[in-house]
């Protein structure tokens, strides 16, 4: 498999869609250091692990289980006494998005 690389047209276009001002120095430099990690990746993906076990696998763990029962009084009332706005037991928050 061709090692793949970022020119850095790839991330100039990056960079414009997360809204980074970046220098050309700057793309150059990034083009650079990501082609270098796929490289490596590339380099990591060749090792045979065929012959070796896994350690752990969270497939394996098991949950240990506690009773499902109530441990704290309802204190909704008392919380939301220091609430600039509430109604009907609900916090009234200002409208973020337009």
């Amino acid at each position: 498999m061709a090692a793949m690389s970022f020119s850095p047209a790839d991330v100039g276009k990056v960079a414009r869609l997360a809204r980074l001002s970046l220098s050309a120095a700057e793309v150059r430099a990034y083009a650079g250091d990501l082609s270098r990690i796929l490289a490596m990746l590339d380099r990591v993906d060749t090792v045979d692990t065929a012959h070796i076990t896994p350690l752990w696998h969270p497939g394996r763990q098991s949950l240990r289980m506690r009773a499902d029962s109530v441990s704290e009084e309802n204190r909704r009332d008392e919380f939301q006494q220091a609430a600039p706005a509430v109604e009907r037991g609900l916090y009234l928050v200002p409208r973020v998005l337009g």
